[in-house]
């Protein structure tokens, strides 16, 4: 990209800037095609005076300002047009009749010129791409093939006036390189306006921000800035920890369900599927525990059936029920020591054997 010429917007000036990017390179001034200006509006008050110098209509002439250029850099399409006959260009009205008979299509063509509301551009053919070269884009934008007519359609329901330039352009750099190459454009180039307003958006901001440090002395907002952050910190370490504890106690629960799996298999009903709900597991838990009650009242004193002690709750009483005043981080607690009692019985009952 950086081998196309491209003229951005300065003040009205942007049938200089669309000849030049057609051209691409620095072909016209303002002075030159002042100079062209100027001429045509003699040419024209020479045909009115062919009626009388005394006639209404040529007075009239003579007060209107002139058609061909204004003081804000503007020019027409008659001094585009006799500028570009220096170089044995020509420009044909794109939806003229005329032009819509040779049914060409606008990828066979080289370039063309728009016009709305006194606002030039040019779209040209380098190489083997298309590229938007409107004075008022930050840098030439790249058009595909398959979308240069939609391009072309919608400058023209816009209301744009669309010229196609005929006869051979001047050589130029970007031409030749592009004929070997081909770029990819990853980002389209904004509005001169949207950047200048983003930039000036940001400039406002960071003028804020620094009266407020100043106003503030900076200690104030840092401080606070300091205060947020730690906070932040402190909640993130909490939600860590807790997701922590909860994949511990749910290894725990998986771990105790494997373990006394052997034991309690027989005794409690299975549910389908292999996830509990925490429901589903408070039951068997308590079945089991009232199970376990059960059998230590009909033992004799000093042998239990199953060689591990009932938990303590959390109120520190070693008799209390668990159905009714064991949490359920007791509950948990006790399903992780029975799962590592069970897995030591089978272990001994291995070494037995």
């Amino acid at each position: 990209m950086e081998s196309i010429f491209h003229e951005k917007q300065e003040g009205s000036l942007c049938a200089q800037h669309c000849l030049n990017n057609l051209l691409q390179g620095e072909y016209f001034s303002p002075v030159e095609l002042s100079s062209i200006a100027h001429q045509l509006d003699e040419e024209e008050r020479m045909r009115m005076a062919e009626g009388g110098v005394t006639s209404e209509d040529y007075r009239t002439f003579l007060q209107q300002p002139s058609g061909n250029m204004d003081d804000s850099g503007f020019f027409s399409i008659q001094v585009i047009s006799n500028a570009l006959k220096v170089w044995g260009l020509e420009l044909i009205l794109f939806n003229s009749p005329e032009y819509q008979r040779l049914r060409i299509d606008p990828i066979n063509e080289r370039s063309f010129i728009c016009n709305y509301k006194e606002h030039w551009f040019t779209v040209r053919k380098l190489g083997k791409q298309w590229f938007n070269l409107n004075s008022l884009l930050t840098g030439p934008e790249l058009i595909s093939d398959t979308y240069l007519a939609l391009f072309l359609a919608q400058l023209q329901q816009e209301g744009y006036s669309i010229f196609v330039v005929k006869g051979d352009l001047p050589d130029c750099e970007a031409d030749q390189l592009l004929q070997m190459i081909r770029v990819q454009q990853m980002h389209r180039p904004k509005l001169i306006g949207e950047e200048l307003a983003q930039l000036k958006e940001q400039r406002v901001q960071k003028t804020d921000l620094e009266r407020v440090l100043e106003a503030n002395d900076g200690s104030a907002m840092l401080d606070e800035d300091e205060e947020d952050l730690q906070r932040a910190l402190a909640l993130s370490r909490q939600e860590i920890d807790m997701e922590d504890e909860e994949a511990d106690l749910r290894r725990a629960i998986q771990l105790s369900m494997q373990g006394s799996s052997r034991s309690i298999s027989q005794d409690i009903p299975q549910t389908s599927g292999t996830h509990l709900t925490s429901e589903e597991l408070r039951k068997r838990r308590e079945a089991y525990f009232e199970k376990q009650q059960q059998q230590q009242q009909q033992d004799p004193p000093g042998h239990l059936s199953h060689p591990c002690e009932r938990p303590a709750t959390s109120s520190g009483a070693p008799g209390s029920d668990p159905g009714d005043a064991m949490s359920e981080e007791d509950m948990l607690q006790a399903a992780v020591t029975l799962s590592l009692e069970t897995v030591r019985n089978n272990f001994k009952t291995e070494g037995k054997k």
